[in-house]
């Protein structure tokens, strides 16, 4: 791991040794910036989502992290004794720090297999109804003809565009949290 203070990393984000704390940090399993201001660390944020092509995930608890999370593709703020500007701030609200392995391995691998579903369910619901509506027109000789009233086909867009993901996204849970918990290898797949 890598250990940078606050008057350190001010020199460090000087576009001259940016590429070398770059790749030093590449080789850490874990970089902890300590007493840096608010304006470091949103410029670290920053500078590893644009140069090192990644995703960031910040986490805070106080006022000062504010910027870091809002720079951060997601931001989970901590409820505590620094008040609720963090929380406010961010995508994701937690109570306590040892909550973040659940809501990272548990609720994030849920939420993305959920949503790559619902992106294949969407795609394949459409297919269905422009094939059908295809092969229509080729039945009433391309007339334009309407092959449904107006209300059956909202009626069958709401209910096949509302129904389905919301007992879809309340229900459905491919491995279970205990599983998750205990295997957090199977977040990488």
């Amino acid at each position: 791991g890598l250990v940078i203070d606050g008057r350190t990393l001010e020199h460090v984000l000087h576009d001259s040794l940016q590429n070398i704390f770059l790749e030093l940090t590449e080789k850490c399993r874990a970089v902890v910036c300590c007493q840096a201001t608010p304006l470091q660390k949103s410029v670290l944020v920053k500078l590893v989502r644009s140069k090192l092509k990644a995703m960031t995930l910040a986490v805070g608890d106080g006022a000062n992290d504010v910027s870091m999370i809002q720079v951060a593709d997601t931001g989970v703020g901590i409820s505590g004794q620094e008040g609720m500007q963090a929380v406010m701030a961010s995508d994701f609200a937690i109570s306590q720090f040892r909550h973040l392995r659940k809501l990272l391995l548990v609720h994030g691998h849920w939420c993305y297999t959920r949503l790559t579903n619902m992106v294949l369910y969407y795609f394949y619901k459409n297919v269905a109804y422009v094939n059908l509506l295809f092969w229509y027109q080729f039945f009433c000789g391309f007339s334009g003809t309407s092959m449904t009233d107006y209300w059956i086909l909202i009626l069958f867009n709401l209910l096949f565009t509302s129904v389905p993901p919301i007992i879809y996204g309340v229900l459905d849970k491919d491995v279970s949290a205990e599983i998750l918990m205990e295997l957090p290898q199977l977040y990488k797949i």
